[in-house]
């Protein structure tokens, strides 16, 4: 078999999906397959590659061993709950175990569901543009993400605003079960299947819980932390994710869905980019608070199960999620306070952070530039590319004193370590990813090709590639991004 398939989810009752078969495509054509990705699944890439594959990984042909299903899930979407989401244009084709444990592989865009709303259920190709470069951009960074193993065009054309070309894009995920699944069945007072769900996300992705004294309680505290540490370094490298809805946040801790994601340029708290988000809910510094509201939603649904007493079990999530602010700030500060050079008494060091993201807030400073120059100007000494950025000079000049002054005490080899660690040359910058879905409307796939090549090394500075360190000409500026589904 291409695809060595063991389907656990296939196996839960009915009620958590529903089977539904990819739907044929006109003439697929692979775009990008990701090799190593296969290696570490224990795919045989061979086979994968060849038009076998392609039939497969682009719904033209039933894979051995798949059990295709679209799956159920609720969700609160910019704060209205909507009780019927499930996937309406993924498809997951089954689970494969490899050297890093099980994966579910799904197809997205590869025809419509029972949970369509009256949609195609397909995907334009520039929504698999984006998902490939940003989900590999960010496990290249070593953000928890689900994973691109291909691209696809399909040939055909799909109805948006208007005609464009179409695609299918094949996740790999360490699991799709999100808070939003949770919600199917708290929605429905279907207490026993949600006892189902949460004993299978206990053995998928917590085990550990099945041996505490409320293993329901522990598994809320497991997927509360992993969410705390997630949106911190997803702030380290200026990332927004544009819509943090329930069904878009994972019960594993990786990041999911990048439809109207963007990397910051200059560096404001309010900075968002999504069309949809009207009124900047998920503004870049308003997800550490999202995330705590997403969270109090998915205890909401385990209360039936943390305790056989309502008000004890509300006591029992209100306990565990009294954690999360100072969770999500030791996270925040350890890598921040990182991305400065600073590597011990994170907490003391944080009002220094808190200075410079102020003086860069008021000077509209880059801010992935901002910390690179400040990693050369320890490297070098010259400030210059640091001050540069910055109009009014006495704020940013006494502050490179104080930090100065700060690394003197902790060493300025370990200091520069840290710094090339955490401040990466090359991100995903949002007129690049822009001019990479234009091309590739036009039949150009080398931009494609030649982004993901250079942020597959983003701490690496390359001369070849120096034009992709710059921030965007006035002229490149990317205001709003669209999800495109």
């Amino acid at each position: 078999m291409i695809f060595p398939f063991d389907n656990t989810f296939a196996r839960l009752p009915v009620g958590f999906f529903a089977s539904v078969l990819p739907s044929p495509v006109e003439s697929p054509e692979f775009l990008q397959l990701n090799r190593k990705l296969a290696e570490e699944l224990g795919l045989d890439l061979d086979r994968l590659a060849s038009d076998e594959g392609l039939a497969i990984l682009s719904g033209n042909a039933a894979a051995e061993g798949a059990e295709p299903l679209a799956m159920a899930y609720s969700g609160h979407q910019f704060g209205g709950f909507s009780p019927q989401l499930g996937d309406g244009r993924a498809i997951l084709l089954g689970e494969v175990v490899g050297r890093d444990g099980r994966r579910d592989i799904q197809l997205k865009g590869a025809g419509p569901t029972p949970f369509s709303r009256r949609g195609d259920g397909r995907s334009a190709l520039g929504p698999v543009l984006r998902e490939y470069i940003l989900s590999e951009a960010m496990a290249a960074l070593g953000v928890p993400t689900t994973r691109a193993l291909a691209a696809i065009a399909t040939g055909e054309k799909v109805y948006r605003t208007g005609m464009e070309p179409g695609g299918v894009f094949t996740r790999v995920a360490q699991s799709h079960l999100r808070i939003g699944t949770f919600q199917w069945f708290a929605a429905r007072q279907d207490e026993e299947n949600l006892r189902i769900l949460a004993d299978y996300a206990i053995e998928r992705h917590y085990p550990d819980a099945r041996d505490s004294s409320n293993p329901y309680r522990t598994l809320l505290e497991r997927v509360m932390e992993r969410q705390a540490d997630l949106v911190a370094h997803w702030m380290q490298f200026g990332f927004i994710h544009g819509v943090m809805n329930t069904d878009n946040m994972t019960i594993s801790g990786e990041t999911i869905d990048y439809g109207p994601c963007a990397f910051l340029d200059e560096y404001h708290p309010a900075k968002k980019f999504s069309s949809i988000d009207q009124h900047g809910r998920y503004a870049f510094g308003n997800q550490p608070t999202i995330a705590q509201w997403n969270l109090t939603r998915f205890a909401e649904t385990l209360l039936p199960l943390l305790d056989e007493d309502a008000d004890k079990a509300v006591s029992e999530a209100e306990t565990a999620l009294e954690r999360f602010p100072d969770l999500h700030q030791t996270a925040l500060q350890l890598r921040f306070t990182s991305k400065i050079g600073l590597g011990t008494d994170h907490a003391e060091h944080w009002p220094l952070v808190e200075r410079l993201l102020a003086e860069m807030k008021t000077a509209e400073a880059d801010f992935t530039l901002t910390f690179r120059h400040l990693t050369e100007a320890l490297e070098t000494g010259c400030d210059d590319p640091v001050t540069n950025q910055f109009p009014e000079e006495d704020g940013i000049l006494s502050w490179l004193g104080d930090w100065r002054g700060k690394i003197g005490e902790e060493g300025k080899r370990e200091a520069l370590k840290r710094m090339k660690a955490a401040n990466p040359v090359y991100i995903a910058r949002n007129h690049r990813v822009e001019e990479v879905i234009q091309a590739g409307y036009q039949g150009n796939f080398a931009p494609f090709h030649l982004l993901n090549e250079v942020l597959q090394h983003p701490f690496d500075s390359e001369e070849k590639f120096q034009d992709f360190e710059n921030a965007p000409q006035p002229d490149e500026v990317v205001e709003a991004t669209f999800c495109g589904t």
